[in-house]
């Protein structure tokens, strides 16, 4: 089962994909995969549909994100170790947290828009987590499991000038507009097999940037989500972004950055591709 939405920016209709990739139409069913939908146990009730029997969502029509604009994206620095030796940073203790402005969040086809003045727009493939039902003050990393909606593909763009020369606040380095494709698809964790085992890629121009896998992470998903409750009530339609492998722009000799014109890949197997052009803001 596969969750999509299409249509224009801030009216996208709930879909479902069929066998073939085609987007069907769920509007006459459902409102959105909205945190209602999560919350009241939505999920359960898609199991019964067959994608086939919707109606063919329209030719050509815009992907949006695979969920409404969350009410958060909780984002997970450095969290795997290649990419922290890429950095020249430290394996962290604990998660380092920072959010990313939920306005950021695009569909996964979307323009990527590069800001004025910037000139270290970087890319980051990560894991995304939407959260399906209310994480507060869990007992346990196992008890993480029951709150997963899904998984999707999440491109955590940043302006690395913003993010750490600029006072050093990671948050307005990475919650510029549209900083924050999201799908094309959430996939219910019970068809993803092992989380821990994904691999994940990007390509800048069609040159491979990043080739990295979930299993080099420092804190696993059920932990981060554990960890997070302790700190802030995580909330049906919630975005978690799990982190980055190796690749990224600002890590390279020497660094290369996103200009106007290049166009991103990115791809996690089972969970679909994106592709956006980077255009000027």
């Amino acid at each position: 089962m596969r969750l999509a939405r299409f249509g224009p920016p801030r009216q996208e209709k709930p879909a479902l994909v069929d066998a073939s990739g085609r987007m069907r139409d769920a509007s006459a069913l459902f409102a959105d995969w909205s945190p209602d939908f999560f919350q009241s146990g939505g999920l359960g009730r898609l199991r019964a549909l067959d994608p086939a029997s919707l109606p063919l969502a329209p030719a050509g029509a815009r992907r949006g994100p695979c969920v409404p604009r969350p009410g958060k994206v909780v984002c997970i620095g450095l969290n795997y170790s290649d990419h922290a030796a890429e950095s020249g940073m430290a394996v962290p203790r604990e998660p380092i947290v920072f959010l990313k402005a939920s306005n950021a969040v695009v569909g996964p086809d979307d323009d990527i828009l590069i800001p004025r003045g910037s000139e270290k727009t970087d890319w980051e493939v990560e894991l995304g987590v939407v959260i399906g039902r209310e994480a507060r003050y869990l007992a346990s990393p196992a008890e993480s499991l029951r709150c997963i909606a899904g998984y999707c593909i999440s491109n955590d763009v940043s302006e690395r000038a913003f993010q750490l020369e600029r006072g050093g606040q990671w948050t307005k380095g990475k919650s510029c507009d549209t900083f924050n494709p999201l799908g094309p698809w959430l996939v219910p964790p019970d068809e993803i097999s092992d989380p821990a085992a994904l691999d994940l890629r990007l390509w800048v121009n069609g040159q491979q940037r990043q080739n990295g896998n979930t299993r080099t992470m420092i804190f696993d998903v059920p932990f981060l989500i554990h960890y997070l409750s302790q700190f802030m009530t995580l909330e049906p339609g919630d975005v978690l972004s799990t982190g980055t492998p190796p690749g990224v722009g600002g890590g390279m000799k020497p660094p290369q950055f996103l200009r106007p014109g290049d166009v991103v890949e990115l791809e996690i197997p089972g969970l679909g591709r994106q592709r956006s052009t980077c255009l000027p803001a």
